[in-house]
């Protein structure tokens, strides 16, 4: 009983991590895909859900997963040079000035939560320049007795519900398109998840160039509702 119990209070503390509530702003970012409605790359739902699929399906799954994991283990070593050199891998790894600002407030808004909530080894990263969001969602997992498997479908999770609360807003999707989308994207998570955790070292990185492109034309975009 005692061991379901920590297990059921793990599952809490991940739903609160990955839940719209966790005050770290990432509703205030569409990740290129404001402007890919504003260029007319993307016109409708099936438009949004395959943008969202490839990233999840080709992006995602062999950078932000794999680097997840190092990161996990690193905190679970307290080896502080190999947190150090992913995290900052990972932040060299966003293509535009816009995907690195967003990595890092939301790293640096976690950090201070974390450390609000009582997990001192946050405390470091809440100005630092190497501060992304999956070095500080990794410590809350294994501080919080979350395994890998279950706080990197929460990783996937989360991105795919705000990229679809950003569709939701900008094509405009009326909130059935929105959960039809969810449920269809959703499937692909597990075949990510475990793709993402078998990636080498040497494997590791993606390429999104529309992404990308999307992401720094948005900068400049001259009405945005979304955060440059």
């Amino acid at each position: 009983m005692k061991n379901e119990n920590i297990q059921s209070l793990a599952m809490l503390r991940l739903w609160q991590l990955i839940s719209p509530a966790l005050p770290v702003g990432a509703y205030a970012y569409s990740q290129g895909l404001e402007y890919a409605l504003h260029a007319e790359w993307i016109t409708d739902e099936d438009d949004v859900k395959q943008w969202i699929q490839g990233q999840i399906s080709h992006s995602l799954c062999h950078l932000d997963i794999p680097v997840l994991k190092r990161l996990y283990l690193a905190w679970s070593d307290n080896n502080e040079s190999d947190i150090k050199q992913w995290s900052q891998f990972l932040i060299a790894s966003r293509e535009s000035s816009e995907l690195v600002a967003e990595d890092l407030q939301l790293g640096r808004a976690l950090a201070i939560l974390l450390t609000d909530l009582g997990i001192n080894k946050a405390e470091d990263y809440k100005k630092s320049d190497s501060a992304s969001f999956a070095t500080l969602l990794s410590l809350a997992a294994l501080e919080w007795k979350i395994s890998l498997t279950e706080i990197s479908y929460g990783y996937l999770w989360a991105w795919l519900e705000n990229q679809v609360a950003a569709a939701i807003k900008l094509v405009p999707l009326g909130q059935t398109a929105g959960q039809k989308i969810l449920l269809s994207v959703a499937e692909e998570i597990p075949a990510a998840v475990e793709i993402g955790l078998q990636v080498t070292d040497e494997n590791i990185g993606m390429l999104a160039p529309a992404v990308s492109m999307a992401s720094a034309l948005h900068e400049t975009q001259y009405s945005r509702l979304f955060r440059s």
